[in-house]
């Protein structure tokens, strides 16, 4: 939908399409959906959950097998968007390098968007 010829709305770094294919083939679904919320103390946050089913409104994006789809609401806020995968002593988790973003809070969570 918000897509640029040649460029795809979302890309991942090599560790998070790694990361993506192991819960895929963990867990037997057809790839991880993207969305935002309501909620934190920003404003919004981020959201991901397996799936089955692919909606013929997301926006599909497949590197290295990984799948990533965008729920339709969030594919304006997303756009831009690098998916990493980051490990340290104390934890692991995907990081969303967002261009679209204006404020975050401090444990990460919340974010909030311009004109929101």
């Amino acid at each position: 939908m918000f897509n640029i010829p040649g460029k795809a709305a979302v890309s991942m770094t090599a560790t998070a399409s790694r990361q993506i294919v192991k819960l895929m083939a963990k867990d037997g679904s057809k790839g991880l959906r993207i969305g935002v919320k309501k909620g934190g103390c920003a404003g919004m946050e981020y959201t991901m959950d397996y799936v089955d089913d692919i909606n013929p409104m997301d926006e599909v994006i497949e590197q290295d097998g990984a799948r990533v789809m965008i729920a339709p609401m969030a594919q304006m806020f997303l756009f831009g968007t690098e998916i990493d995968y980051t490990t340290s002593l104390l934890e692991s988790g995907f990081e969303f390098k967002n261009p679209n973003v204006t404020e975050a809070c401090g444990c990460g969570e919340s974010i909030k968007f311009a004109g929101m």
